[in-house]
């Protein structure tokens, strides 16, 4: 008898607090739990930024309540159901690998470590995490990803050697490539004509697609000389000028997007705070400039379109501004600069402030 009425008990305190857990939800760049975000800029404080910071994305803890008490909520619920003894589950980025900024202000971070696409909603403060590359079939390496005009997202896996389609809502839709891709990395789509761009890693060249997945042509040659390809990553269009990460040449090559026809690079090989060895991510800014993640270096460098190198922002480490092993980079319409710090487990934020804002 007393055992029935402390469940009716429970019950109706689960129910009590079930609208608890239904509080509305804010997005914070910069996790209660790490306390208040820092302020940092580069070159300096000293100088007129070109950069500041902005916080970063970790996953489930940049969503808080707007209730202050819902934590003791949660925690007496855990208690209930059995759950005191450990800390709630929470899903987090484990190896970022790069993202965008859609077009409903969404941004989507690609994760080969859960694997899995995360998607962190600040205007509904909505926190997703879309596992399926297909029916039945879950991502194993997620890189890549960009969103077609129709609204429709193409998700590169290159442990699978393919893109994939999702729906708005992250549902499976189908395969976009023809099956001929070695071990695609990254792509992006041009916003004029809907080609679609995808390095393919292994092939040592960019493939562009029609809209509807028809393999149009190649760019790039494979070797290790001026003007070859050599294990290309990320590609970004910007303009009508594609800047292909290309790895193992140490370099950022430059080509038109209409025509494939080679323009020039950015940096080179070299053991100095510019140079690279290992260049992955590629962003490019409102004014031209071009943000190129060094891996090897863990830096994030910064040049214009003419090849100038202008600033470099990072070293190894986990405080704000540094990083280790980072990955993908990418720009949205409000002058942020995004970059998946890979092995810190997180997406460092900046903000383009401009040479004299």
């Amino acid at each position: 008898m007393w055992w029935s009425v402390r469940v009716a008990v429970l019950i109706m305190l689960s129910l009590g607090l079930a609208s608890c857990a239904a509080t509305p939800k804010v997005m914070r760049y910069y996790p209660e739990t790490q306390g208040t975000m820092p302020e940092a800029s580069w070159p300096g404080p000293e100088i007129v930024p070109r950069i500041e910071y902005a916080g970063q994305l970790v996953g489930e803890q940049n969503f808080v309540s707007e209730e202050a008490d819902r934590g003791r909520g949660e925690r007496f619920w855990r208690w209930i159901v059995g759950l005191g003894r450990g800390e709630r589950r929470v899903d987090q980025l484990v190896r970022p690998q790069t993202g965008i900024v859609d077009s409903l202000g969404r941004i989507l971070v690609t994760d080969s470590g859960q694997p899995s696409v995360f998607v962190f909603d600040e205007t509904g403060a909505a926190y997703a995490i879309w596992r399926e590359a297909g029916r039945g079939l879950d991502f194993v390496s997620p890189v890549g990803i960009a969103e077609q005009a129709s609204g429709n997202f193409l998700v590169v896996d290159a442990d699978l050697n393919g893109v994939f389609v999702l729906s708005p809502a992250g549902e499976p839709i189908g395969r976009f490539d023809d099956g001929s891709l070695l071990r695609p990395t990254g792509l992006d789509i041009d916003p004029g004509t809907g080609h679609v761009y995808i390095a393919d890693k292994d092939a040592s060249l960019v493939k562009v697609y029609s809209p509807g997945g028809e393999l149009i042509r190649t760019i790039g040659t494979p070797g290790d000389n001026i003007g070859e390809l050599n294990s290309p990553m990320h590609i970004r269009i910007a303009g009508e000028k594609l800047f292909v990460a290309d790895a193992l040449n140490g370099f950022v090559q430059i080509y038109a997007t209409e025509t494939g026809e080679r323009l020039g690079q950015i940096g080179r090989r070299g053991l100095y705070v510019g140079n690279m060895v290992r260049p992955k991510g590629v962003a490019v800014d409102r004014d031209g400039n071009v943000y190129i993640v060094e891996s090897y270096y863990d830096h994030l460098l910064i040049y214009n379109q003419e090849g100038e190198f202008l600033l470099p922002v990072g070293g190894t480490g986990n405080e704000v501004g540094r990083f280790f092993l980072p990955a993908g980079a990418w720009s949205d319409g409000k002058d942020r600069i995004f970059v998946a710090d890979m092995f810190n487990a997180r997406v460092m934020v900046f903000r383009y402030v401009g040479a004299g804002a």
